[in-house]
C-alpha cells in the first residue's frame, strides 16, 4: 500500500478511466485524496458525468506516469460512501476546498476503490510490481 500511495502522491494528477453510459471508454484527469483505514479515497461531485458513469458501472482504472517514465495502473470498484470524516479530510486540499467550500456541500461525494489492484512498472526491463490492496 505504501508504494502505491507514495506513487500517487508524487504524481498528483492522475487519469481516471470509466465506461461511459454510452458504452464507450471515458478518461479524465483526477486527483487521489489519501489513504485512510486501508482504503484509497477520491472525490468528485454528483452532477458530473463521471459520477453518473460510476453509478452505472463502478469498475474504474486510474493511471499516471512519473517524470522518470515509471507508471501505475490502479483498478477497482468505486464505492461511494457518505463519510463525513473523509469529506472533512478532503477539505485540507485547497483545490477541493475551493470547489466545494464545505464538507457538507450536497453535491460533494467521496469514494474508495474496493478490491483494488495496482501495477507499478517502468522501462528498466525489471518485472512490474503488483499489489493487491
Amino acid at each position: 500500500m505504501n508504494d502505491v500511495v507514495k506513487f500517487l502522491q508524487e504524481n498528483p494528477v492522475q487519469y481516471l478511466a470509466t465506461v461511459g453510459r454510452d458504452g464507450k471508454a471515458k478518461c479524465r484527469p483526477f486527483m487521489f485524496c489519501f489513504e485512510k483505514d486501508g482504503k484509497l479515497w477520491f472525490c468528485t461531485n454528483c452532477t458530473k458525468d463521471v459520477y453518473k458513469d460510476m453509478q452505472e458501472n463502478p469498475n474504474v482504472e486510474v493511471s499516471v506516469s512519473s517524470p522518470s517514465y515509471a507508471w501505475i495502473r490502479l483498478s477497482g470498484k468505486a464505492v461511494f460512501e457518505n463519510n463525513m470524516e473523509v469529506k472533512e479530510l478532503c477539505m485540507n486540499n485547497p483545490i477541493v476546498k475551493g470547489q466545494y467550500n464545505t464538507a457538507d456541500n450536497p453535491i460533494f461525494e467521496v469514494f474508495y476503490l474496493e478490491n483494488a489492484q495496482a501495477v507499478i512498472a517502468d522501462f528498466s526491463g525489471n518485472p512490474p510490481k503488483e499489489y493487491t490492496l
